[in-house]
C-alpha cells in the first residue's frame, strides 16, 4: 500500500513539475492595437495570446457574434481550415519516428495508384499535352507542397452545395482521384500549395495503421493532449458558441458572411469529410495546448510525450524541401534552417495563425474567423515585438518548478 501511495505521488510531482505555472504579463500591447478597430466595427473580434517561457497576455477582444453580442472566449470553436496540415504532419511524424514509414519512401509503397503519374506540359484549345512523370513521388513531396498536385482535387469543388472542406469524399477516394489526375510538374522539382498532397499523406497514414487517419489522430495526439473540443464534426451545442464569420471592408464596418464555399452549413451532417488539408475545429484554449506541444519539443503542457525531441526538431521545426525552395517542413511552415530567432506553425485561410519558437519557448497565437483586408496585421506584429523585447520576470515560474539559476 505504501508503495502504491509513493508510486502515485511521484506520478502527481512530475505531472506538476512539467505543467509551467503561467504568469499573467500585466500587458495590454495587443488590445491597445485593436481596440480602435473595434470600436468602428471594422474588426467583429479576436483572439491575441502571446507567450514567452511562462509568462503570457491573453488578449479576448469584440465578439464572436456582432449582432449578438456575444463576447469573444477562449473555448469559442471555430474553423481553424489550412493550420489542420500540422496535425498531419505530426500524425506522418509520429510514424518515421517509430520506423514504420521513411519521407523518402514513395507514395506507391502504400498507394499503388501512384506507381504512374503524368505531368501536363500544356492545354490549348482543349487538347492536353502530358508526360510520364520521370521523378518518384514521395511522402517528403506530398506533405510540402512539392509533389504537383493542385490546391483541391474535383470531389472537392466549392462551386456546388456540398463541396469544399466541409464536403468531398473520403481521404482513400481522393488520393485516388489525384491519382488518376495530370500534376503540373516533376515531383520534387517545384513547391504548388496543396490540400491535395496533404491528404495524399494521410491516406498514407490510413494504410500504414489500418485506422482511418482521424481517428489515429484522435488516439496519439488529441487525447493524449486533452484536446476535448477538437473535432472535424462539431456538435450542435459547440456551434451555438462558434466564432462566426465576417467579410472586412476598407474604412467601413465588417459584415456578416453565413458561410464561405470552402466550409458550407451544415458543418456537422452526413456529407462532411475529415480532410487532412483543412477541415479540422478547435478552440483556443486547445489549439494552444497543440502548439505548446511544438514549442516543447514534443512534450504537452500536460507532461505527455507526443514525440521526441529530435524528430520535432529534425523534420517538423526546419523545412523538408530541396533547397533550391523554400522552407516548409510536414504540413508546417519552417525555416530552411534552424536558429534561435526562427519560428515554426501555420496560418488558416480565415486570418488564424499560430507560430512557435523552441529555442526561447515562445509562442503567438492569432484567432480571427475573416474575408478579405486586415489592416491591424502591420501594428499587431509591432505589438508582438513590444512584448518579446521587454525584460521577463520569471522568479515565481523558477520558484514554482524548483529550478535555480
Amino acid at each position: 500500500m505504501k508503495k502504491l501511495f509513493f508510486l502515485l505521488f511521484a506520478a502527481f510531482c512530475l505531472s506538476a513539475s512539467a505543467q509551467k505555472k503561467i504568469i499573467d504579463s500585466k500587458t495590454t500591447f495587443a488590445r491597445e492595437v485593436l481596440q480602435p478597430y473595434v470600436d468602428r466595427g471594422e474588426l467583429p473580434g479576436a483572439i491575441s495570446i502571446f507567450y514567452n517561457n511562462g509568462v503570457q497576455e491573453t488578449c479576448c477582444i469584440g465578439y464572436a457574434n456582432v449582432e449578438q453580442k456575444r463576447p469573444i472566449k477562449l473555448d469559442n470553436v471555430f474553423m481553424q481550415c489550412s493550420q489542420t496540415k500540422g496535425f498531419c504532419g505530426v500524425t506522418i511524424a509520429k510514424l518515421v519516428e517509430e520506423g514504420k514509414l521513411s519521407l523518402d519512401d514513395p507514395v506507391s509503397k502504400y498507394l499503388p495508384e501512384f506507381k504512374e503519374l503524368w505531368v501536363q506540359d500544356s492545354d490549348k484549345d482543349g487538347i492536353r499535352t502530358l508526360h510520364k512523370a520521370k521523378n518518384v513521388l514521395t511522402v517528403r513531396m506530398v506533405l510540402n507542397h512539392t509533389g504537383g498536385f493542385p490546391f483541391e482535387c474535383s470531389a472537392k469543388r466549392n462551386d456546388v452545395r456540398g463541396g469544399g472542406w466541409s464536403g468531398g469524399a473520403p481521404l482513400r477516394q481522393v488520393a485516388s482521384i489525384a491519382a488518376a489526375s495530370p500534376i503540373s510538374f516533376e515531383p520534387g522539382t517545384r513547391d504548388q500549395y496543396s490540400n491535395t498532397g496533404i491528404d495524399i499523406g494521410a491516406a498514407v497514414v490510413e494504410v500504414i495503421t489500418g485506422m482511418k487517419w482521424e481517428d489515429y489522430l484522435k488516439k496519439e495526439v488529441l487525447d493524449p493532449l486533452g484536446m476535448k473540443s477538437t473535432w472535424f464534426w462539431p456538435t450542435d451545442k459547440q456551434l451555438k458558441t462558434q466564432v462566426e464569420m465576417y467579410d472586412c471592408h476598407k474604412d467601413a464596418p465588417a459584415t456578416y458572411r453565413l458561410e464561405n464555399g470552402w466550409e458550407q452549413r451544415p458543418y456537422n451532417d452526413g456529407h462532411v469529410f475529415a480532410s487532412a488539408g483543412a477541415g479540422l475545429w478547435t478552440t483556443a484554449n486547445d489549439q494552444l495546448k497543440f502548439y505548446k506541444m511544438l514549442m516543447n519539443l514534443g512534450v504537452g503542457d500536460n507532461g505527455v510525450r507526443i514525440l521526441k525531441e529530435e524528430t520535432v526538431k529534425s523534420i517538423l521545426a526546419v523545412t523538408t524541401r530541396p533547397d533550391n525552395l523554400g522552407g516548409y517542413s510536414l504540413g508546417l511552415n519552417a525555416p530552411k534552417k534552424d536558429g534561435e530567432n526562427e519560428w515554426f506553425g501555420h496560418g488558416g485561410a480565415w486570418g488564424t495563425n499560430c507560430m512557435v519558437n523552441w529555442h526561447k519557448k515562445q509562442l503567438k497565437l492569432w484567432v480571427v474567423q475573416l474575408n478579405g483586408p486586415q489592416p491591424w496585421n502591420g501594428p499587431m506584429n509591432e505589438a508582438a515585438q513590444k512584448f518579446f523585447s521587454q525584460t521577463i520576470d520569471t522568479s515565481g515560474i523558477d520558484a514554482y518548478t524548483g529550478r535555480t539559476k
